[in-house]
């Protein structure tokens, strides 16, 4: 059952994304172009986001169990340090430069085109890179 809920929320957010427009890059640059011809419209969609996410955390802070029955565990409290500031940076003038962020992008996939491929493709290459550092500079921090 789990994997089905999972399955339709993912296919709810991706129809959500097209129908939004959050999937057209020239769109995304549009409201990103404060300075140009800005397009104000992805601004109601985020507010419309926000909205819906305040009522949903609020409800799920109540509750002990999910309602599938999974363990609801919060997210660990973490400080704003310069990992998080570096890595903000650079998923914000990705998203400016490429009009995709990551659900968008997996949407587009749909489409056949080329761009959200091979923006798929860095995104999955930029992450292993990533993954493949943090575990350098662990393992050379652990043998310190």
């Amino acid at each position: 059952m789990q994997l089905v809920m999972a399955m339709l929320s993912g296919l709810v957010f991706g129809l959500g994304l097209i129908v939004s427009g959050m999937t057209d890059p020239s769109k995304v640059i549009g409201f990103l172009d404060l300075g140009g011809k800005w397009d104000p419209s992805l601004a109601f969609v985020m507010g419309g986001a926000i909205l819906v996410g305040i009522f949903a955390f609020r409800y799920a802070a109540t509750r002990q169990q999910a309602i599938l029955g999974g363990a609801m565990s919060p997210a660990p409290a973490r400080s704003i340090d310069r990992r998080l500031v570096f890595g903000a940076l650079v998923f914000g003038v990705g998203w400016g430069l490429a009009g995709y962020c990551p659900g968008p992008a997996v949407a587009s996939l749909a489409t056949g085109g080329s761009k959200p491929l091979i923006f798929t493709l860095a995104m999955l290459a930029g992450m292993g890179i990533f993954e493949i550092q943090d575990r350098y500079s662990r393992s050379s921090r652990d043998d310190d």
